[in-house]
């Protein structure tokens, strides 16, 4: 399809801009080990990473926020993770180069996480992405994606119209929240996708790498 060339491409961040489930892994098994438990086999706990606590928790426990051992699971997880934030996550292959891409180009970049201010402003430095033209997490707005708000929140910051930007994320509540705020959505499949395949999310645009979405603004 023929698509309007950006102002501005709105990227999440777990899962689509870096690699952070070594280290949401990480601190999921260590409250099992802590309660005399096996470590979870990681491939079972990558797929789910996007979904952060909830979904970790989830995997890990057979739990769901409804459990009365939720709250406290999900608490000592934070710490967790706070402790160990950035250890082993990384950028994904090829987005160091889309976004000096990008930028080269005269495209502005921003990232909206639902993953709490707390957090993203720790990590967005420690990986390299700390030049971002905005940095939108699940607790700026009052609602958190699949909600536009978010969407709506990081345009502004920009200075940029919705329809004048693309979302680009790697679970189906990203393309939920791209649709409802009226920016042209990007599947990224090289992300962790979750347990549906992103073929199904109704995306204007589903792409494998890094490379092929860059490709897509010289059409």
């Amino acid at each position: 399809m023929k698509l309007r060339t950006p102002l501005a491409i709105l990227f999440d961040l777990d899962g689509t801009l870096a690699d952070t489930a070594p280290d949401l892994a990480g601190a999921v098994n260590q409250l099992r080990i802590a309660r005399g438990l096996a470590p979870t086999d990681y491939e079972l706990l990558r797929p789910i990473a996007s979904a952060g606590a909830r979904g970790l928790i989830g995997v890990a426990f057979g739990i769901t926020p409804d459990d009365a051992a939720y709250e406290e699971l999900r608490d000592d997880f934070l710490k967790n993770y706070e402790a160990a934030i950035a250890v082993d996550s990384s950028l994904f292959a090829g987005i160091t180069e889309l976004l000096s891409g990008l930028q080269e180009q005269g495209i502005a970049w921003g990232i909206v996480t639902n993953k709490i201010a707390r957090l993203t402003d720790q990590l967005v430095p420690k990986i390299g992405l700390g030049h971002a033209a905005c940095v939108i997490s699940g607790d700026t707005t009052a609602h958190s994606k699949p909600h536009p708000a978010p969407l709506f929140e990081a345009a502004k910051r920009i200075g940029v119209l919705p329809e004048h930007c693309w979302y680009v994320g790697d679970d189906l509540r990203d393309i939920q929240a791209g649709q409802a705020a009226g920016m042209t959505t990007i599947a990224a499949a090289w992300g962790y996708c979750g347990e549906a395949a992103p073929a199904t999310w109704n995306a204007d645009v589903l792409v494998d790498t890094p490379q092929q979405l860059f490709a897509l603004l010289g059409k």
